[in-house]
Parts: C-alpha cells; structure tokens; sequence
C-alpha cells in the first residue's frame, strides 16, 4: 500500500514539473503551425490575388499599422503595445535564426566564400518568397499585438456571463431543475472553438480587419456560452 502512495505521488509530481515544458512544446508548435498557414495565405494572395504581389502585402501591413496604433491612442497606449510583439516575432524567426543578417550581408554584394555564393543564389531565387515570410511575420506578430489589446474586454464580458450562470445555478439548485451535462459540455467547448479558431482566422486573415466589431462580436460569443457553462454546472460538487 505504501509503495503505491509513494509511486501516485512521484507521478503527479513529475506531471507537476513536466506541465511548463509540455505547455511551452505545444505553444511552440502552435505557434509555428500558425506561421506555416498566414505564410500560405499571404502567397496564394500575393502570387494570385494581389495586383502588385508583394507590394499588395506591403499595404496590408500598412494599413494595418495604422489603423492599430490609432486604436492603442484611443485606449490611451503607444505604438509600441501592438508593434512590440511584432518585433518580438520577427526577431524570434529571422534575427535570432541569422537570416536577417544573411540577407543583409548578400545585399551589399561584398565579396563572399564560395558556399556564400550558393547560398546567395538560392536567395536570389526565392527572393519574393522570403519577403512574403518576413512581411507576413510582422504582420501576424502585429494582429497579435491588437488581439492583445482586447483581453480585458474579454475578461470582463467572461466574468459577467459566468455571474450570470451561477446565479441561474443557484435558481436552478433551489427549484431542483434538471441537470444538462451536455449542454455544459458544449458551452465550455464553445468557448475554446471560439477563442481559437476566431482568433487564428483574424491572425492569418489577407485583408483589413475590423477589429472593433470582430473582437467585440467574440467577446460576447464567450459572455453567452460562459452563462450557458455555469448555469449548467453540476449541482452536487
């Protein structure tokens, strides 16, 4: 009996001391599976799409600069709250990796080793997609930056609709309505789908956002389904 308290508890200390590093895995991954897709849609839209191909991005993250430092002034912040991820990302994925260094170096056309010289004509080549790479990083690190921005909004409009749930419990308890664990299930879930897939499809989306409706319209998607998941949380804890 004691080796077996001995071996749970060993365990659900190595769960304990495993879980950052296993949160900071799937971030990773996460993270880079994003980057993979606003990578894609930017090249589908630049090669056939936009009229000026890169040049179209180039106006995208314009306009979305823009338009997000001019939201962070309004809430009373600097360019730097929205930009600073951006900046962030792109030193993470180019400067961190020296590939903002190489490209810098090939294009002052200084004289190189030979295995520069074939390095540099693969760039060459692949000039218009590396640009697409590094414009389309600032702009997710940017969108991010402005998603950001939004998380008291959702905090609050959480913490109202979860008010609102419990205290459609209690009535609940005290008439002794009928449980629904389902519907508490798909409320909690309805939550995660919106946060996730709204907030990627915002990230990774090839034209101006209206971030003051979509964000607005997502925070009350989680508001409700918050209600729904509390009023039908089990009575009997």
């Amino acid at each position: 009996m004691g080796s077996r308290n001995t071996s749970f508890h060993d365990g659900a200390l190595a769960r304990v001391l495993l879980a950052p590093f296993k949160l900071g895995f799937a971030l990773t991954l996460g993270l880079a599976g994003l980057l993979l897709v606003a990578w894609t849609v930017d090249w589908v839209f630049v090669a056939h799409v936009w009229p000026g191909r890169v040049d179209g991005l180039r106006t995208l993250l314009a306009e979305e600069l823009t338009a997000s430092t001019a939201m962070a002034a309004r809430q009373g912040g600097s360019a730097a709250a929205v930009t600073a991820p951006a900046n962030a990302l792109y030193g993470l994925v180019f400067e961190a990796t020296g590939l903002h260094e190489m490209g810098q170096r090939f294009a002052e056309g200084a004289s190189m080793s030979i295995p520069d010289t074939v390095v540099r004509s693969t760039w060459i080549a692949r000039q218009e997609a590396i640009e697409v790479a590094m414009i389309g990083t600032q702009l997710l690190g940017l969108r991010a930056g402005v998603l950001i921005r939004f998380l008291p909004l959702l905090a609050l409009l959480y913490a109202v609709g979860a008010a609102e749930g419990l205290s459609q419990r209690a009535i609940r308890c005290a008439q002794a309505a009928r449980e629904s664990a389902s519907l508490y299930h798909r409320a909690k879930y309805g939550q995660v789908v919106v946060l996730a897939l709204g907030g990627s499809v915002l990230l990774v989306w090839p034209a101006p956002v209206a971030w003051g409706l979509c964000a607005g319209v997502g925070a009350v998607l989680v508001g409700v389904l918050a209600a729904g998941q509390w009023a039908y949380y089990k009575k009997h804890v």
